[in-house]
């Protein structure tokens, strides 16, 4: 999983239009994406991956969006969905679009604070 200099910096520079404090972290040959301390989006192989859940995903799903697999079509789905280009072209749809992410991230990072007390 590869991330060119050139994708890193689009993505990034579109986010900063959309959420404050989004900051990248190189993680696995990836980019990890965080709004503040919360982790909602990551990129791999030059695609822009946003968190879902059991209420989000559908939306990625009807427009045809695939999930993360890191280790390949047979492996592990993981729940990050493709962002469509022409949400990440668009800055207000792009805010709306990382305000949800953002917010499964959230409920998720609560959820497994929640387990490890």
């Amino acid at each position: 999983m590869s991330v060119t200099a050139t994708y890193r910096a689009f993505v990034l520079e579109r986010l900063q239009r959309a959420l404050p404090d989004v900051r990248a972290r190189d993680m696995f040959g990836g980019v990890g994406l965080y709004a503040g301390t919360t982790f909602f989006a990551l990129i791999g192989n030059d695609v822009l991956y946003f968190k879902v859940d059991e209420h989000t995903r559908g939306e990625f799903e009807a427009r045809g969006m695939r999930a993360f697999r890191p280790f390949g079509e047979g492996g592990e789905v993981m729940q990050y969905y493709e962002v469509p280009v022409d949400v990440i072209e668009d800055t207000d749809a792009l805010r709306e679009w990382a305000a949800v992410a953002v917010s499964v991230g959230r409920k998720s990072k609560q959820r497994k604070a929640k387990r490890s007390a």
